[in-house]
């Protein structure tokens, strides 16, 4: 019978073997010497490297069992953290259901108790469902509910809330638990794969503090995600594509004619961009000429392509920046990405007979959404809509998206929540299976009560805020003295 051994253990074996190699490379290092100074033969170093090849290979199937035996565990409630208040509510839900059979769907709250540990909170509302006095139907459900290792006491306060007191033996326990084994995840059911969609800055302009938000909560949302053992996918999806690429090649066609083999730096190009966005507004000649140069990179034309990439690197660079000092990690993947797919999408959408002409463009109205979405502008040109149906279409089908989150301001709920709607319209996910949401926050308004442009208007940099940050936290540590006993980190 094959043995089986804990994580623990096979972690305790790993490292054994592990300096066991170390041991004889030692070895081999000393047999080699004396080999070429000719005082002993090859037999012995010869035996040391077979012993070696065999303990390393010993050490990949250890490492495979581990990273085994972890997937596992991720997926095993035995190894995982207890959510006490769940347990505490299942309790309750046993009594009740006892007490009251003839209910369905009663009511189960249990918060944080005011003079216990926990409270249990549905006796009043089940006894206006039973027609019985809020005290009677507490002492009904506590006298059910079952005996357990986590709760010493209960009893019945007031109008008819039930106090629960923790048992103290419990507690040490699941304290020694975390002393032995570490902060460990709560049991969340099957190891699912999570694409997480933040932060999302522009190519040709600087992260401002508008960007900061979405960064941050993604970056965290993937954090804890990624400890409860999810798969989870990082997605930056910049936008690096579109009419701006056009109307910035052309202004720097004459403004910066060395475009083609250099970019400017990214202080520059944003200063080009809203210039550019000046005579595009202005200029019915440059709008056609950032027209065509919109075409000519839509056709990959060399030079077009070369100088895009290379203000996308210069915009990168920039970006990593910020991201190494947040430390954050997130994988780009721009709208660029998606725009070979866009052309496919449309026909989807054109076959599941979700597409209607208006004007030369073709819309798609979403079921429960009376402002459609243009996925084809009148000069055939695609659209933010366009990229995103895409982008949600491939998480789905290609990364094999359980759960998509979009960490987005509240600004792009209506836009995000008729994509969703156009994709479930056209069949591409089921609710059921797949978790599809815009989890939103507040959007970062400036001092005129509007909301932060992203592509107009000057904004606070990102860089400027941090910089400003640390220097004010430098100067209340040194106004505390603090700054004499804190030690900078690696």
């Amino acid at each position: 019978m094959s043995e089986h051994l804990s994580t623990e253990d096979l972690m305790k074996r790993l490292a054994e073997q592990e300096r066991d190699v170390f041991l004889l490379e030692m070895e081999l290092e000393k047999a080699k010497r004396a080999r070429e100074e000719g005082s002993e033969g090859n037999e012995e170093l010869q035996a040391l490297k077979l012993e070696n090849g065999k303990l390393k290979c010993r050490i990949g199937i250890l490492q495979r069992n581990i990273d085994a035996e972890r997937s596992k565990s991720a997926n095993n409630s035995e190894n995982n953290m207890m959510v006490l208040i769940q347990e505490i509510s299942k309790y309750f839900e046993t009594a009740v259901q006892s007490a009251f059979p003839e209910l369905k769907n009663a009511p189960v709250l249990v918060s944080v108790g005011k003079t216990a540990d926990y409270q249990f909170n549905s006796a009043m509302p089940i006894a206006k469902m039973v027609g019985q006095k809020p005290v009677d139907v507490a002492n009904k459900i506590l006298a059910k509910v079952p005996a357990n290792p986590i709760i010493s006491k209960l009893e019945v306060a007031g109008p008819g809330f039930i106090n629960v007191t923790i048992s103290s033996e419990f507690v040490q326990s699941e304290v020694r638990k975390v002393l032995t084994h570490g902060v460990r995840p709560p049991y969340v059911g099957a190891r699912k794969r999570v694409v997480v969609d933040f932060s999302s800055p522009n190519i040709a302009k600087e992260m401002h503090v508008g960007h900061l938000r979405s960064t941050i909560i993604g970056e965290s949302m993937s954090r804890l995600l990624e400890f409860i053992g999810y798969d989870v996918v990082r997605l930056n999806h910049v936008g690096d594509w579109g009419t701006q690429f056009g109307m910035l090649i052309a202004h720097l066609q004459d403004k910066f004619p060395n475009y083609k083999t250099v970019s400017p730096p990214i202080g520059d190009l944003q200063s080009f961009y809203k210039e550019s966005k000046t005579r595009f507004d202005s200029d019915d000649k440059f709008k056609a000429r950032a027209y065509d140069c919109v075409v000519r990179l839509q056709n990959r034309e060399h030079d077009f392509i070369q100088a895009w990439k290379l203000i996308c690197d210069v915009s990168r660079g920039e970006f990593t920046k910020i991201y190494e000092r947040l430390n954050i990690t997130v994988t780009e993947r721009g709208e660029s990405f998606y725009q070979d797919m866009m052309s496919d999408t449309v026909k989807l959408l054109e076959a599941k007979g979700l597409v209607t002409v208006e004007e030369g463009r073709k819309l798609v109205f979403a079921p429960g959404f009376p402002v459609p979405l243009t996925i084809v502008k009148s000069d055939g040109g695609f659209t933010y809509a366009t990229s995103d149906l895409a982008a949600l279409k491939h998480r789905i089908d290609v990364e094999k998206a359980d759960w998509i989150a979009y960490v987005v301001d509240a600004g792009q709920n209506l836009h995000l929540e008729s994509v969703y709607s156009a994709a479930r319209a056209a069949g591409w996910y089921d609710p059921a299976k797949n978790r599809v949401e815009h989890t939103f926050f507040g959007v970062v308004q400036g001092e005129d009560g509007k909301k932060f442009k992203t592509r107009s208007g000057d904004t606070v940099r990102l860089v400027d805020l941090l910089d400003e940050g640390m220097h004010r936290s430098l100067a209340k540590l040194k106004e505390k003295e603090r700054d004499k006993v804190i030690t900078a980190g690696p």
